[in-house]
């Protein structure tokens, strides 16, 4: 009966070890697909804020362009700066999503982006009323300032794309 009690005991301290082996590694492989699946939202979220961005940036650029002409299409204008607004919208909506997504670091870089995409807009829109009301005595002030907020909005984007690298441990 020893033989066959000490077999029996080896036996249930055998299941219960691997028992409790297999919840920690269940535990553990199922924190690190949750890790993966949040990084993968993560990314999703903050690739479709640059995609946004790039897309609303582009339009810009399309209405500075006109804009630097002498004598400015204003109804091709107005078309544009209507795609811009709507491309605008599109950005801050993807950029609501990335501040619920987190972490506040990083909603605090995409407040930077759109600290200076309002700065480059506001020259937008100055340029546009000048363009409508023919004033054409600041021209060369907007265009230069347009082009600074240009390189400055392009830093946030740039220190953007940088810290959701960070975020998603993308950092090579």
């Amino acid at each position: 009966m020893d033989a066959g009690f000490a077999a029996l005991a080896g036996a249930a301290v055998g299941s219960v070890a691997s028992l409790g082996a297999a919840v920690v590694g269940g535990r553990v492989q199922a924190r690190g697909q949750r890790d993966q699946w949040r990084r993968e939202h993560c990314r999703d979220a903050y690739a479709g804020y640059l995609s946004a961005l790039h897309d609303r940036d582009i339009a810009m650029d399309s209405i500075l362009a006109a804009l630097r002409s002498d004598d400015p299409d204003l109804p091709d204008v107005d078309a544009k700066v209507g795609r811009f607004i709507a491309l605008a919208r599109e950005a801050h909506r993807a950029g609501e999503v990335v501040i619920l997504e987190g972490p506040a670091s990083l909603a605090e870089v995409a407040g930077r982006v759109t600290h200076a995409s309002s700065g480059l807009a506001h020259v937008m829109r100055r340029m546009t009323e000048n363009a409508r009301a023919g004033v054409t005595t600041h021209k060369a002030e907007d265009v230069t300032l347009a082009a600074e907020r240009e390189r400055i909005l392009y830093r946030a984007v740039k220190d953007f794309r940088l810290a959701a690298r960070s975020v998603i441990g993308n950092t090579d």
